[in-house]
């Protein structure tokens, strides 16, 4: 799959619903710096990458923000409301047709995407450096990113490969519903 998304490149503009059907639109976030995370309702990684954020999120205040978009046809509404409020995440944005997920190329649960600013991408891949025989992280390549854009700086690395559950491909629309 080809993606419009490119590090050092404007980031592709989009709008989704949150669970409770209120969208979020990109352009909206013009200004302030942008963590897009690529999520599953069941999937072991993105909920050490949620404990992570949770840990980051007070330190960057209102500079910084976060979406988890959900992309997974085989997810329910149920379930990733269920998953949102367990583990203290949100906006939970439903990326139903995965429009968003194939823009920005999203291959995996998390995936992260950072945009700074002025809306250009700055960083894609993984939270951090998290692989099947290295199960405990030594570069925090997501918090790197955003400290790096904080200060001003280019982040570095700007990618990095995925790691995480496969994100479930398909067609099935999902509907937002209350």
């Amino acid at each position: 799959m080809d993606s419009v998304a490119r590090t050092g490149q404007p980031a592709p503009d989009f709008a989704l619903p949150d669970l409770a059907g209120i969208p979020h639109r990109l352009e909206a976030m013009r200004g302030r710096i942008l963590v897009l995370v690529f999520w599953s309702a069941d999937c072991a990684h993105s909920e050490r990458t949620n404990r992570t954020l949770a840990a980051l999120r007070p330190g960057w205040g209102e500079r910084v923000g976060v979406w988890w978009v959900a992309s997974n046809p085989n997810e329910s509404l149920d379930r990733l409301r269920e998953a949102a409020l367990g583990e203290q995440v949100g906006p939970v944005l439903v990326d139903g047709d995965q429009t968003v997920a194939e823009l920005y190329g999203a291959a995996a649960t998390p995936h992260v995407f950072v945009i700074g600013a002025e809306g250009a991408l700055r960083y894609a891949g993984a939270p951090d450096d998290v692989a099947l025989r290295k199960p405990t992280p030594t570069r925090p390549y997501l918090a790197q990113a955003v400290e790096a854009l904080l200060a001003g700086r280019a982040p570095q690395p700007a990618e990095t490969p995925p790691f995480g559950c496969a994100l479930v491909r398909g067609r099935r629309a999902r509907s937002v519903s209350r």
